[in-house]
């Protein structure tokens, strides 16, 4: 199934101006944290039943571990291949890089007015990259949340060497995914990783302009967000705050493998079958779902949340993992949201 980049096409986004100003960046926060105390714990919990802690100390070499050497010494002494995958997994969070997710601030010297949910170009050092805005429009900085590619161009010089007080270069903004007009609909976003962050303009704008209600009456407010670790959810806290103080925002994180590590008892499946889940029984009895949600059909949501996704009175929104929308949308479909109600884009 191809993604398209944009879906729908808006007067408001049509209409902004193309402009290129100077900015200064205001900020530079780290949002994830070093936790390789953590998963050195993890890693010999798993070591444990089939061998002696000690193999991990055996295979450090200074501040670095020969994972190697240490999988050959578990496969000889009849480790699984589940265990051996969870030590895997434990080693490329060791390994990566920190920080490898970035809360980034920049001023314009010129008011930039843009519509949420649209991107922006970023040029440091001579090097451009497309960010999406992840603060609302009434703001005089931007804000960006930038994960980390090992390699790539831009996204290495803005962690290694941006700093406070740096310049940059903003051109925009661009982009047709941004909000439909206040209806009696709810909203549903989801997403995985960075790809939150055109919805916290969106969230938001609406919550600033009273656009949570319409009619007096108030609007569901969902939002899907999943990712492996916990401290990789972008903007965590400030979701979290908004779901404590409106009781029609429902926050629904997903991590896949925050549970080697704590004793995480959110969801912990894709972020579409986390959404399935919070789908209405009566529209789940008649959708042609892929065969991947038949136990989907059959669990309870995890958050306590009571309020369930009525598929003829929502505006969904999607923006992620190219396989994660391609699946989201299909089953969106089945479930019977309609086609003019769905905004999507996928990147990877």
């Amino acid at each position: 199934m191809d993604l398209p980049r944009h879906l729908s096409q808006h007067d408001r986004a049509a209409q902004l101006p193309l402009v290129t100003e100077d900015a200064r960046v205001t900020l530079v926060e780290p949002m994830d944290r070093n936790r390789n105390n953590e998963v050195l714990s993890a890693v010999r919990e798993q070591i444990a039943p089939v061998g002696d802690r000690s193999w991990l100390a055996a295979a450090r070499n200074g501040s670095t571990i020969r994972w190697s050497a240490l999988f050959d010494r578990l496969r000889d002494a009849g480790a699984s291949k589940r265990r051996l995958a969870r030590i895997e997994t434990l080693a490329e969070r060791f390994d990566r890089p920190y920080p490898s997710l970035l809360r980034l601030r920049v001023k314009p010297d010129v008011d930039l007015d843009f519509a949420p949910g649209q991107y922006v170009t970023l040029r440091l050092h001579g090097t451009p990259r497309a960010y999406s805005l992840a603060n609302s429009p009434s703001e005089d900085e931007l804000e960006f949340c930038i994960r980390l590619v090992p390699g790539g161009k831009l996204t290495s010089g803005l962690f290694e060497h941006v700093d406070v007080g740096e310049d940059v270069v903003v051109r925009g903004p661009n982009g047709d995914m941004v909000l439909d007009p206040p209806s009696s609909r709810d909203m549903v976003f989801l997403a995985t990783g960075t790809g939150v962050a055109p919805f916290k303009s969106m969230i938001d704008y609406t919550f600033e302009q009273g656009r949570d209600v319409v009619d007096g009456e108030p609007r569901d407010i969902w939002l899907f967000l999943g990712c492996g670790w916990e401290d990789d959810l972008p903007h965590r806290e400030h979701f979290r705050r908004l779901d404590a103080e409106y009781d029609h925002f429902h926050f629904v994180p997903t991590l896949t493998r925050e549970p080697l590590l704590t004793d995480w008892d959110g969801a912990t499946d894709y972020v579409q079958s986390v959404f399935v889940n919070y789908v209405a029984n009566d529209a789940l009895e008649g959708a042609d779902l892929p065969a991947r949600f038949d136990a989907v059909r059959e669990q309870r949501p995890q958050s306590g949340v009571d309020a369930r996704i009525d598929p003829l009175n929502v505006e969904l929104y999607a923006c992620g993992i190219s396989a994660m929308v391609s699946t989201l949308v299909r089953a969106a479909r089945s479930v019977g949201i309609p086609e003019s109600e769905m905004q999507y884009e996928g990147f990877g």
